[in-house]
């Protein structure tokens, strides 16, 4: 059956994430120290400790991950002492220096060259449990929609993440393909509609999961070939 949409993951899939996560938490750290230094030391343990005692007040938040993070130096605020609107306003300005360094990313270098390519014969959407801006990191042209789970309220593999794409483009789960990299979120959570999967494996480590994708690329320039094999099974 003729492929009509095709869903991206953004994290670990267009770019690697964790240096980008690392710098992000690096950039905010060094706001925190000069423009807050009466919260003292902000680190990540320190911002891990915080968040899971917001989650336990508030664990709807999970899939929430930039209120949630609002809502973590929201509390560091708060509990160095500062007013309410004092700390919203620190807060605020706070999430804003690490979402404007959370989309300095490093795309891999046949990320823009493929979605170019695919684009000219699909509808391209993008899935996301993160807070990356498809615009922000340099492809929103490529992309028609763009889906989070700040959005959503819901996060990868629950299914009306892949089925908000399918409203959105309106087809029907035997022409979408989702590509990912991570066996339960992309590939279990796309399978649970009925969507094809490809499997985004750079690091060629062998299948786990409990029912295989239908195909895996190794690079993204792999892609287009494999969508044509898709198309004519």
């Amino acid at each position: 059956m003729s492929i009509q949409l095709i869903t991206f993951d953004l994290d670990d899939t267009l770019w690697p994430v964790q240096p980008v996560i690392a710098q992000a938490e690096q950039q905010l750290q060094d706001w925190l120290a000069q423009q807050a230094p009466h919260l003292g030391v902000v680190d990540v343990p320190r911002l891990h400790s915080l968040r899971a005692a917001v989650l336990s007040q508030t664990p709807e938040l999970v899939h929430r991950v930039s209120e949630l993070r609002y809502r973590v130096l929201l509390s560091a605020c708060l509990e160095a002492g500062d007013a309410l609107p004092v700390a919203q306003e620190t807060a605020e300005a706070a999430f804003q220096v690490f979402l404007s360094a959370r989309q300095n990313v490093q795309l891999y270098a046949d990320a823009k060259p493929v979605l170019g390519q695919l684009a000219q014969n699909f509808v391209l959407g993008a899935l996301s449990n993160g807070n990356a801006d498809v615009r922000r990191v340099g492809l929103g042209e490529y992309f028609s929609f763009a889906l989070s789970a700040d959005a959503l309220g819901v996060s990868k593999p629950d299914p009306s993440v892949f089925q908000a794409a399918l409203a959105r483009a309106q087809v029907t789960a035997q022409r979408a393909v989702h590509i990912g990299d991570n066996p339960l979120d992309d590939i279990f959570g796309a399978q649970r509609v009925g969507m094809r999967t490809i499997w985004f494996n750079p690091q060629q480590q062998p299948w786990q999961g409990e029912r295989a994708p239908d195909a895996q690329v190794h690079s993204l320039s792999q892609l287009p070939q494999t969508l044509l094999a898709l198309q004519q099974e």
